[in-house]
Formats: C-alpha cells, sequence, structure tokens
C-alpha cells in the first residue's frame, strides 16, 4: 500500500490523507481515519483501469475526490503505467486536466456514461 499525506496547499484538514490499497483495488482518500472518497481500479498490464469514483455523503461537495483524482492518476504516472478513465469522474478530471496526463491516457472507444457527481 502506498501512502502519502496530500501536500498543504491541497489540504483541507490536517488529518487528510491519500493511500492506494492494493487489497482492495482502489485508491483512498480519509479525513481524520474515515473513508471520504474511494476511486476503485483494476491492474491489467502495463496500465490502470478506473472503473468508478465514490464520496461518502458526508464529504460531497468539498472538492476531496479531486484532490483523490490528482493523488492517484500521479501515482499511477510515476509507477509507469498508463491510464485507462472508465471511471466518469476520472474520465472527466483529465478531460479538463489533459496537458498534466495526456501521454499517459489511453482513452476508452466511448466515454463513460454513468453520473459524474463524485466530488
Amino acid at each position: 500500500m502506498t501512502e502519502n499525506t496530500v501536500s498543504t496547499e491541497d489540504t483541507f484538514s490536517p488529518d487528510v490523507t491519500t493511500v492506494r490499497n492494493d487489497a482492495l483495488h482502489r485508491y483512498e482518500l480519509r479525513v481524520g481515519g474515515k473513508l471520504a472518497v474511494q476511486s476503485r481500479f483494476m491492474d491489467r498490464p502495463g496500465h490502470v483501469d478506473f472503473i468508478h469514483t465514490d464520496t461518502a455523503e458526508d464529504f460531497k461537495g468539498q472538492g476531496l475526490a479531486k484532490v483523490l483524482a490528482h493523488f492517484a492518476l500521479d501515482d499511477v504516472v510515476s509507477s509507469g503505467k498508463r491510464i485507462i478513465p472508465h471511471c466518469p469522474f476520472i474520465y472527466a478530471y483529465l478531460k479538463k486536466h489533459d496537458d498534466a496526463y495526456e501521454q499517459f491516457i489511453d482513452w476508452p472507444e466511448q466515454p463513460p456514461t454513468d453520473d459524474i457527481t463524485a466530488s
């Protein structure tokens, strides 16, 4: 499991941490030890395929999903793998930040159609 405390410019609280939880195949953002946001993924050869991002009800609307997306995508890039954004939230995040990640993305043939209100 990779763990990182969010940098000060991204921190909403000193108790915000981000981790890659390989056992559960998800990235997690915790606030005060409580799971606030999770982004589920599947490891594929040379890729990390993001499937779904979910924010707990008590933490919606605070921008925490964006913080987790930034951490997760940077983690994938630093591992030398490529990103497949089947998750609607990650897909939308990448469309807004494609300048930072474009060379690391393998776009799906069809854009995801689920709700993208993870944050």
